[in-house]
C-alpha cells in the first residue's frame, strides 16, 4: 500500500471514529424521545418500565450506562498502548450494570455486589498488566532503548478491525 493510500485510509478511519465520538451527546439525549408513561408501545416492541414510574426515566438510566460503555469500547479498540487491557475492567463493570438495570427493573437495589463479579476479571487483568509493566521496565534497565521504542514493541496492531475483535473471542 502506498503512503498516499495509507494516509487516506487513516483519515477515513479517524474520521469515522471522530464521528462516533462526536454523536455521543445525541445518543445520550435519545431518551428525550421516549414518552413519559409507564408503558411504551411502538410498532417494534412494547416496554413496561417496571420499577420506574416512567419509561423515559428508565431509558435515561439505561443510556447513562450504555454511553460510557460505548465510549470505553471505542477507546479499547483504538488504543495502541501496552496497558489497554486495563480498560476491560470498566467495560465489564458497565456491562454488569446494564445487565442489572435490564434484568432487575422491579427491584430497588442497583449496582450492588458488582465487585464480586468483577473480581475474576480483575484477578486476570491486573497481574497481566503488572507482568507486562515489569517486563517493560526490566527491558529499560537492560537495554538502551527509549520508552517510546519499548512501548512500540508491546503494541499489537492487527491488520483489520475484525481481526482485532476476533482476537478476544
Amino acid at each position: 500500500m502506498t503512503k498516499e493510500k495509507l494516509r487516506f485510509k487513516n483519515v477515513v478511519v479517524g474520521s469515522v471514529f471522530a464521528t462516533l465520538i462526536a454523536i455521543t451527546p445525541y445518543l445520550f439525549y435519545l431518551h428525550e424521545s421516549v414518552p413519559d408513561t409507564k408503558d411504551w408501545n411502538t410498532f417494534l416492541f412494547s416496554y413496561n418500565s417496571g420499577y420506574y414510574d416512567s419509561s423515559k426515566v428508565a431509558m435515561w438510566v439505561l443510556t447513562g450506562k450504555i454511553i460510557p460503555l460505548y465510549l470505553m469500547f471505542l477507546w479499547f479498540f483504538t488504543c495502541r498502548h501496552w496497558w489497554y487491557h486495563a480498560l476491560l475492567v470498566p467495560i465489564a463493570m458497565y456491562s454488569y450494570q446494564i445487565f442489572e438495570v435490564i434484568s432487575k427493573e422491579d427491584e430497588i437495589i442497583f449496582d450492588s455486589n458488582q465487585l464480586i463479579y468483577l473480581l475474576p476479571i480483575m484477578a486476570i487483568i491486573i497481574p497481566s498488566i503488572y507482568l507486562i509493566r515489569a517486563k517493560l521496565f526490566n527491558s529499560i534497565n537492560e537495554v538502551n532503548k527509549s520508552m517510546q521504542e519499548l512501548e512500540d514493541e508491546f503494541k499489537i496492531t492487527p491488520k483489520g478491525f475484525w481481526k482485532k475483535i476476533t482476537r478476544y473471542f
